[in-house]
C-alpha cells in the first residue's frame, strides 16, 4: 500500500492517513465500549461495603453506563458508515487513472460504433446512387417524359 501512496501528493496521503487514524479510534471505541456493557451486565453477588452505593443505585447506574455505552458505539458505528461514504467519495474523485481508463474505452467504442455507421452508409450511399441512375436511366429513356 505504501508503494501506491507514494505516487500520491502528500495531501492526499495526509488525507489516507486521517482515514486510517478514524478507523482505528472508531473501531477501538466500539470494542472498549462493548467490553464494558459486558464487564457491567455481569451479576455480581458481592455484598456492598459501607460507603459503597446501595444495590438498586448500582443497578440504575450501571444500566445508566450501559446505555451511555450503547449510545457511543452507535456514534462510532456511524462515525464509520461517513468513514466508508468519505472512502468512495476520495476514489471518486482521485482515481484518475481508473476514470482515463474508461473514458478511453468508451471513446474506442463510439469510434469503433462511428466506423461502423459510417460503412452502413458509405453502402447505403452507393446503393442509392446506383438505383438513382437506374431510375434517371430508365427516365431519360422513357416515351412518356
Amino acid at each position: 500500500m505504501s508503494q501506491g501512496q507514494s505516487s500520491l501528493p502528500q495531501n492526499k496521503e495526509a488525507q489516507l492517513r486521517s482515514y486510517q487514524v478514524h478507523l482505528k479510534d472508531n473501531t477501538r471505541s466500539m470494542f472498549d465500549n462493548f467490553t464494558e456493557i459486558i464487564r457491567l451486565a455481569r451479576v455480581s453477588d458481592k455484598i456492598e461495603e459501607d460507603g459503597q452505593l446501595l444495590r438498586p443505585t448500582q443497578i440504575d447506574q450501571d444500566n445508566y453506563e450501559m446505555q451511555v455505552r450503547a449510545a457511543n458505539i452507535v456514534k462510532a458505528g456511524q462515525s464509520l458508515m461517513k468513514l466508508v461514504s468519505d472512502l468512495k467519495q476520495f476514489l471518486i474523485l482521485n482515481d484518475f487513472p481508473s476514470v482515463n481508463e474508461a473514458i478511453n474505452h468508451n471513446a474506442n467504442l463510439y469510434k469503433e460504433m462511428q466506423g461502423n455507421i459510417d460503412k452502413k452508409l458509405m453502402i447505403l450511399r452507393d446503393e442509392m446512387s446506383a438505383d438513382l441512375y437506374e431510375l434517371e436511366d430508365e427516365y431519360y429513356s422513357s416515351v412518356y417524359k
